[in-house]
């Protein structure tokens, strides 16, 4: 018996090899496509949203914006223009989470240098203190990369709306009017200015899974 199936050794292993080509390629056809989700106002956490979007169910966007950076330059939304790019919250002399989270935002700017069309956007929660100056003292330290990451102040009004109402990462402070307790939230922003992810800026494997976030999203490009 093991004589006669000699001769056709050589094509049971070219077959059995075939057929897993054949099975891999299906199932990957029939694989369903991974996709990342909009976020809407009420999907988030309501404690981080203002009551004045809280029950937006669709066609939720970053509004407009008018802030400047840690150079004096004029940062609007015209420079994010169909880009993909990490906004996230925090104040230079911060001491508990900023310190990692601005590292790993650092992590991101050095992965994705070679990527044009993502870019990189921290805005500070206390202008009060976080004037030009001390906004480009605090770069230079960091490492930030002007042409990649723009940390910006502003209007306390504006920033606070952005957070609350746009993003949807911060806390009301309850100091003050506009004051604000920022998240450890990295908020991932694709090319229409649609929310596609919340991640914890102090924690790597989140920041790993950023990064293949948007690898996924110029894969839509």
């Amino acid at each position: 018996m093991l004589r006669f199936f000699a001769p056709y050794k050589k094509f049971g292993i070219f077959f059995l090899l075939l057929s897993a080509v054949i099975v891999a390629l299906i199932y990957q056809a029939l694989k369903p496509k991974r996709r990342l989700r909009i976020y809407e106002p009420d999907q988030v956490n309501a404690i981080l949203v203002d009551s004045t979007v809280q029950e937006i169910r669709k066609y939720h966007k970053i509004a407009d914006f008018r802030l400047i950076n840690q150079l004096g330059d004029t940062i609007t939304q015209e420079d994010y223009k169909g880009k993909i790019y990490v906004a996230d919250f925090f104040f230079t002399t911060c001491q508990t989470i900023c310190p990692k989270m601005t590292q790993n935002m650092g992590k991101l700017q050095q992965k994705l240098k070679n990527y044009p069309n993502v870019k990189l956007l921290s805005h500070t929660v206390m202008p009060e203190v976080d004037s030009v100056a001390q906004l480009k003292k605090y770069a230079l330290k960091k490492g930030v990369d002007h042409n990649k990451w723009n940390l910006v102040t502003g209007n306390k009004k504006e920033l606070y709306d952005l957070a609350r109402k746009s993003y949807l990462v911060a806390k009301e402070g309850g100091f003050s009017k506009y004051d604000l307790i920022h998240t450890e939230n990295f908020v991932l922003v694709d090319q229409k200015k649609r929310i596609r992810g919340y991640y914890d800026g102090t924690d790597t494997e989140a920041m790993e899974q950023l990064l293949a976030d948007i690898e996924l999203l110029l894969e839509k490009e």
